[in-house]
C-alpha cells in the first residue's frame, strides 16, 4: 500500500515542470540502454527527514558523514500516531537525491543495525518513478530488516519479492550489525533479457543471497515515460528507517545506523566484503 508523504505541491511542480522543459529525447533516455546513459557517481549523500511525520514533537539527532556513517536517531516517541519515516538518497552534489536511470549499473553496501525499545524497520531502498515524479518523498522499494519480528525481507516499488527469513529462516535481533547489499544489473531492459537486483547479506559470520531476480513488466501505462523491465526512471536509491510510537512514554526512541557504506557505478565493480565489528567500532573514536 503507498502512503502519501509530507511533501509540497511547490516540490511536486518544479519536477513536473523541469521535465516538461526537456526535449523529448532527452525525456526519455532514462528509459531505455540507447545511448547516452548515466549512472550516478554516488559522491555524498542527502537525508529526507519526516517523510511519516505522525510523531511531530519527537526529537531528531542525525549525523551525515557519508560515507563512514549515516546516523538517524528518533528520541520522545510519546505520541499516540503510528511511524515516523526517514531516509537517505546518494547525491552527486550534496542538495538534490541523484536520478538513477533503468540503465544504471550500480552495486552499494553498508552495515547497518537498529537500536532502542520501540518497533522499528530499515534498511537498504530502490525507490522507483512515483517516489519522484511527483515531487513525492521515497518511500517504496525496501531491503528490511525488523527489530519487532525479526523478518529480513525485500518487497515494494518495482523490487523483486525475496524473504531471507522464508528461505533461510533468519531472523534478525535488535542491536547487532548486519551487512547488505544491492546489485542492479540492467542487461537489455527487454521482456527476454530484463534487468535483475540481486540482495545478499552477511549475519553472523554467514553470507546469504537471493542471486539474480528478474524485474517483471511495469504497466503499460508507465511507459512513456518510465519504461517497463526495470527499477522505473527516474528513481532515488539510498537507505530507510521507519521507527513506531510507545504512546505516553517520553523516553522511547528508535535509531538506525548505515556504516561503512560502499559504493559502484562501474559494471565490472568488485564485490564488496561485509565490515568486521573491529572496523566498525572506529568509527566511534
Amino acid at each position: 500500500m503507498r502512503r502519501i508523504g509530507y511533501t509540497s505541491l511547490a516540490f511536486a511542480a518544479s519536477i513536473v515542470l523541469g521535465l516538461a522543459a526537456s526535449n523529448v529525447a532527452t525525456a526519455l533516455d532514462g528509459r531505455d540502454c540507447v545511448p547516452p546513459v548515466f549512472t550516478p557517481a554516488g559522491t555524498g549523500a542527502v537525508l529526507d527527514l519526516r517523510t511519516f511525520n505522525d510523531c511531530p514533537t519527537s526529537v531528531l539527532t542525525t549525523l551525515n558523514n557519508y560515507p563512514a556513517l549515516i546516523s538517524i536517531k528518533d528520541d520522545v516517541l510519546d505520541c499516540y500516531g503510528w511511524a515516523n519515516l526517514h531516509t537517505w538518497s546518494f547525491s552527486d552534489d550534496g542538495v538534490s537525491r541523484a536520478i538513477f536511470e533503468n540503465c544504471s549499473h550500480y552495486r552499494y553496501s553498508c552495515s547497518f543495525v537498529l537500536e532502542g525499545p520501540t518497533n522499528s524497520e530499515g534498511g537498504l531502498r530502490v525507490s522507483p518513478w512515483w517516489n519522484t515524479w511527483w515531487g513525492g518523498s521515497p518511500v517504496d522499494g525496501r531491503f528490511m530488516v525488523n527489530a519487532a519480528s525479526g523478518e529480513i525481507a525485500c518487497f515494494g516499488g518495482r523490487l523483486p519479492f525475496y524473504s531471507f527469513t522464508g528461505t533461510y529462516g533468519l531472523r534478525y535481533v535488535k542491536g547487532t550489525w548486519i551487512w547488505m547489499e544491492i546489485a542492479y544489473n540492467p542487461h537489455s531492459l527487454t521482456a527476454a533479457d530484463p534487468a535483475t537486483i540481486t540482495y545478499t547479506l552477511n549475519y553472523g559470520g554467514v553470507t546469504y543471497t537471493s542471486g539474480q531476480l528478474a524485474f517483471d513488466q511495469g504497466s503499460a501505462g508507465e511507459d512513456p515515460p518510465h519504461g517497463l523491465w526495470g527499477e522505473l526512471w527516474p528513481a532515488t536509491v539510498g537507505g530507510y528507517f521507519q521507527v513506531n510510537m510507545i504512546p505516553g512514554d517520553p523516553t522511547a526512541w528508535g535509531r538506525a545506523q548505515w556504516a561503512n557504506i560502499q559504493y559502484w557505478s562501474d559494471e565490472q565493480a568488485t564485490p564488496a566484503r561485509a565490515t568486521t565489528w573491529g572496523r566498525l567500532k572506529t568509527l566511534y573514536r
